[in-house]
Parts: C-alpha cells; sequence; structure tokens
C-alpha cells in the first residue's frame, strides 16, 4: 500500500509560474544511461511547457524542430506543420506569474533509438479566470523528441481533451 502511494506521489511533475519541480519514479530495469536519457526527455518538455507557459516565442521555437507537426484540439483534428499555427496562441495568451499552474501527471517515457524518444503524460493546468474562479483543464499528451547536433527537438506531439472544470 505505501509503495502504491509512493508511486502515485512520485509520478508528478511540476510546472509552477517558471518554477519546476520534478519527482519521477526511476525505472530499475533500465540502465544508467537510458535512465539519463528518460531524464533528459523529462527536462526538455518541462522546458517546453514553461516556454509556453511563459509566452515566450523564441525559448519555443528553439526547441521545436522546423518542420514540428501536431494534431490538436486548437487544430481542429486538422495535421498542423510548423510553429507558426502555435505563434498565436503563444504570443496573446497572458499569463500573470504566480496564477498558473501546470502538472504533468505520470510521465511516461520510452526511447526509440540514441536520439529518438517519445514522452506521454496527462497535463493538467490550473489557473484564476477574470471572473476571479479557478480553472482546471485537462489534456493527454504525447511527444516526439529526435535529438539533433546534440539538443533535444520536439518533432510532433498529439493533444487531445483540452476539458475544463470551473471551480468557485
Amino acid at each position: 500500500m505505501l509503495r502504491h502511494l509512493f508511486v502515485i506521489l512520485a509520478t508528478l511533475v511540476v510546472l509552477n509560474s517558471g518554477q519546476v519541480t520534478v519527482q519521477t519514479e526511476s525505472d530499475d530495469q533500465d540502465s544508467d544511461a537510458v535512465q539519463a536519457q528518460k531524464k533528459e526527455i523529462i527536462e526538455a518538455t518541462k522546458k517546453l511547457l514553461t516556454a509556453i507557459a511563459a509566452g515566450d516565442l523564441d525559448a519555443y521555437k528553439k526547441m521545436c524542430h522546423p518542420s514540428l507537426t501536431s494534431f490538436e484540439s486548437e487544430s481542429l483534428g486538422v495535421l498542423v506543420k510548423s510553429t507558426e499555427f502555435h505563434r498565436y496562441f503563444i504570443e496573446n495568451v497572458v499569463q500573470q506569474p504566480g496564477v498558473s499552474h501546470t502538472l504533468i501527471v505520470s510521465p511516461y517515457v520510452h526511447m526509440l533509438g540514441e536520439d529518438a524518444a517519445y514522452i506521454t503524460y496527462i497535463r493538467l493546468t490550473q489557473n484564476i479566470g477574470a471572473d476571479k474562479k479557478g480553472q482546471t483543464s485537462r489534456a493527454e499528451e504525447t511527444r516526439i523528441w529526435q535529438r539533433e547536433n546534440g539538443a533535444w527537438l520536439n518533432i510532433h506531439f498529439h493533444r487531445t481533451g483540452a476539458t475544463s472544470l470551473h471551480t468557485k
């Protein structure tokens, strides 16, 4: 029972207005090298989501491959190519420091080789709306990463969900 509680707690990764806390469970079956690579993918994902939350388009573009593709709720199921579609949302969504909180739940990383991997997780985003009421949205995300010239680049992602819950 205590181990199950640890597993639940250990599978949370928190992003909070640019501050990131990592709590993950290591997979004892993986070699140290593979565990290190998986940590790199989680860190790259956190950095990317932090750039999005901060409205930092330049940092976002540096972490995405120029031919990035995606399927997401905002594109209404249409395959989006490049970061241009995302520019509008990143530049126009104003995040107030301390008001937004993103939680990455149960991240799972699978290495596809030395220079490729995917990560899948549930993304919960909490914020306070203009009406001063709390809002939480949920989305399921999968991101595919490729290492080029020593840097991990997001080459594709798929987001479903984006359901919201409003609280008092």
